[in-house]
Protein backbone atom coordinates (compact mmCIF):
# COMPACT_ATOMS: atom_id res chain seq x y z
CA UNK A 1 0.00 0.00 0.00
CA UNK A 2 1.42 3.51 -1.00
CA UNK A 3 1.91 6.17 1.54
CA UNK A 4 1.11 8.70 -0.80
CA UNK A 5 -2.22 10.41 -1.52
CA UNK A 6 -4.01 10.75 -5.10
CA UNK A 7 -3.06 14.21 -6.77
CA UNK A 8 -6.32 16.06 -7.70
CA UNK A 9 -6.42 17.50 -11.42
CA UNK A 10 -7.14 21.42 -9.99
CA UNK A 11 -7.33 22.35 -6.03
CA UNK A 12 -7.02 25.34 -3.85
CA UNK A 13 -4.38 24.96 -0.88
CA UNK A 14 -5.39 27.04 1.87
CA UNK A 15 -3.25 27.12 4.97
CA UNK A 16 -5.38 29.24 8.54
CA UNK A 17 -2.99 30.45 11.03
CA UNK A 18 -3.83 31.35 14.90
CA UNK A 19 -1.19 33.06 16.59
CA UNK A 20 -1.12 33.82 20.32
CA UNK A 21 1.24 36.47 22.04
CA UNK A 22 3.18 34.70 25.23
CA UNK A 23 6.12 35.37 27.21
CA UNK A 24 7.91 38.71 26.39
CA UNK A 25 7.77 38.38 22.16
CA UNK A 26 7.24 34.70 21.87
CA UNK A 27 4.19 33.67 19.41
CA UNK A 28 2.39 30.16 19.64
CA UNK A 29 1.27 29.32 16.01
CA UNK A 30 -1.32 26.96 15.39
CA UNK A 31 -1.40 26.55 11.65
CA UNK A 32 -4.17 24.17 9.76
CA UNK A 33 -3.90 23.17 5.78
CA UNK A 34 -7.38 23.02 5.39
CA UNK A 35 -8.08 22.41 1.79
CA UNK A 36 -7.65 20.34 -0.24
CA UNK A 37 -6.76 17.86 2.80
CA UNK A 38 -6.66 18.11 6.49
CA UNK A 39 -3.25 18.46 8.42
CA UNK A 40 -2.59 20.16 11.70
CA UNK A 41 0.90 21.84 13.12
CA UNK A 42 2.03 24.19 16.13
CA UNK A 43 5.17 26.14 15.83
CA UNK A 44 6.71 28.94 17.82
CA UNK A 45 8.37 32.07 17.40
CA UNK A 46 10.76 34.38 19.12
CA UNK A 47 12.88 36.95 18.83
CA UNK A 48 16.15 37.72 20.39
CA UNK A 49 17.50 40.53 22.74
CA UNK A 50 17.37 43.16 20.10
CA UNK A 51 13.04 42.68 20.29
CA UNK A 52 13.44 41.94 24.12
CA UNK A 53 13.08 38.62 23.47
CA UNK A 54 14.25 35.23 24.98
CA UNK A 55 14.82 33.60 21.64
CA UNK A 56 13.29 30.50 23.14
CA UNK A 57 12.03 29.90 19.79
CA UNK A 58 13.58 30.42 15.86
CA UNK A 59 12.63 34.33 14.68
CA UNK A 60 10.16 34.55 11.85
CA UNK A 61 12.80 35.56 9.39
CA UNK A 62 14.34 32.11 9.96
CA UNK A 63 11.27 30.21 8.94
CA UNK A 64 10.92 32.19 6.21
CA UNK A 65 14.37 31.13 4.87
CA UNK A 66 13.50 27.71 6.36
CA UNK A 67 10.10 27.45 4.56
CA UNK A 68 11.79 29.01 0.87
CA UNK A 69 14.65 26.24 1.34
CA UNK A 70 12.50 23.29 2.45
CA UNK A 71 9.83 24.16 -0.38
CA UNK A 72 12.40 24.02 -3.66
CA UNK A 73 14.16 20.84 -1.97
CA UNK A 74 10.64 19.39 -1.70
CA UNK A 75 9.47 19.83 -4.92
CA UNK A 76 13.06 18.95 -6.58
CA UNK A 77 12.76 15.50 -4.70
CA UNK A 78 8.85 14.93 -5.67
CA UNK A 79 9.32 16.21 -8.98
CA UNK A 80 12.50 14.29 -9.88
CA UNK A 81 11.03 10.85 -9.42
CA UNK A 82 7.91 12.23 -11.78
CA UNK A 83 10.43 13.08 -14.40
CA UNK A 84 13.05 10.25 -14.15
CA UNK A 85 15.77 12.43 -12.80
CA UNK A 86 18.11 10.24 -10.65
CA UNK A 87 19.33 12.01 -7.43
CA UNK A 88 22.68 11.13 -5.36
CA UNK A 89 22.98 13.53 -3.38
CA UNK A 90 20.68 17.07 -2.70
CA UNK A 91 21.71 20.37 -1.00
CA UNK A 92 20.33 24.09 -0.96
CA UNK A 93 21.74 26.80 -0.08
CA UNK A 94 19.72 30.08 0.13
CA UNK A 95 20.33 33.47 0.96
CA UNK A 96 18.16 36.27 1.20
CA UNK A 97 18.94 39.87 2.07
CA UNK A 98 16.53 43.11 3.21
CA UNK A 99 17.07 46.64 3.13
CA UNK A 100 16.72 47.92 6.92
CA UNK A 101 16.21 51.38 7.62
CA UNK A 102 15.61 53.18 10.99
CA UNK A 103 12.36 55.69 11.02
CA UNK A 104 12.30 57.23 14.25
CA UNK A 105 11.71 55.28 17.05
CA UNK A 106 10.39 52.27 14.68
CA UNK A 107 12.28 50.80 11.55
CA UNK A 108 11.46 49.81 7.91
CA UNK A 109 12.18 46.87 5.43
CA UNK A 110 12.25 46.12 1.97
CA UNK A 111 13.44 42.80 0.22
CA UNK A 112 17.14 43.38 -1.65
CA UNK A 113 18.15 39.93 -3.02
CA UNK A 114 16.68 36.49 -2.96
CA UNK A 115 19.54 34.04 -4.23
CA UNK A 116 19.15 30.00 -3.99
CA UNK A 117 22.05 27.42 -4.94
CA UNK A 118 20.94 24.55 -5.79
CA UNK A 119 23.60 21.12 -6.04
CA UNK A 120 22.16 18.20 -7.26
CA UNK A 121 24.71 15.30 -7.93
CA UNK A 122 22.79 13.24 -10.37
CA UNK A 123 24.22 10.82 -13.11
CA UNK A 124 21.75 12.53 -15.38
CA UNK A 125 22.72 14.90 -18.15
CA UNK A 126 22.92 19.26 -16.96
CA UNK A 127 19.79 19.78 -19.41
CA UNK A 128 17.90 17.36 -17.18
CA UNK A 129 18.83 18.29 -14.11
CA UNK A 130 18.14 21.88 -15.37
CA UNK A 131 14.64 21.15 -16.40
CA UNK A 132 13.72 19.45 -13.17
CA UNK A 133 14.79 22.56 -10.85
CA UNK A 134 12.76 24.51 -13.85
CA UNK A 135 9.84 22.31 -12.87
CA UNK A 136 10.53 22.55 -9.16
CA UNK A 137 10.60 26.28 -9.26
CA UNK A 138 6.99 26.55 -11.33
CA UNK A 139 5.57 23.95 -8.17
CA UNK A 140 6.92 25.82 -5.03
CA UNK A 141 4.28 27.33 -3.32
CA UNK A 142 6.56 30.08 -1.71
CA UNK A 143 8.87 30.95 -4.98
CA UNK A 144 5.42 31.42 -6.77
CA UNK A 145 4.32 33.84 -4.48
CA UNK A 146 7.72 36.24 -3.44
CA UNK A 147 7.68 36.46 -7.80
CA UNK A 148 4.28 38.21 -8.36
CA UNK A 149 3.19 41.60 -6.99
CA UNK A 150 0.65 40.41 -4.04
CA UNK A 151 -2.62 42.74 -1.91
CA UNK A 152 -2.15 41.67 1.27
CA UNK A 153 -5.10 42.71 3.39
CA UNK A 154 -5.04 43.69 7.00
CA UNK A 155 -8.04 43.58 9.47
CA UNK A 156 -8.49 45.17 12.64
CA UNK A 157 -11.36 43.71 15.24
CA UNK A 158 -13.24 46.76 16.29
CA UNK A 159 -16.36 46.82 19.04
CA UNK A 160 -18.27 47.30 15.54
CA UNK A 161 -16.48 44.92 13.65
CA UNK A 162 -13.82 44.59 11.22
CA UNK A 163 -12.10 47.44 10.34
CA UNK A 164 -9.41 47.75 7.41
CA UNK A 165 -5.81 48.74 8.58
Amino acid sequence: MSDTVAMPEKAVVQFDCRGTAVGKMRNELAIEMVKPFKEEFELATDEGKFHGGDASAPPPLAMFVGALTGCIMTQIRAFAKRLGVSLNDLKVETRIQWNWQAVDRVYETAPKSFEIDVLIDSPDPDDKVAELIETAKKGCFIEQTLGVGNTINHRMKTADGWRDV
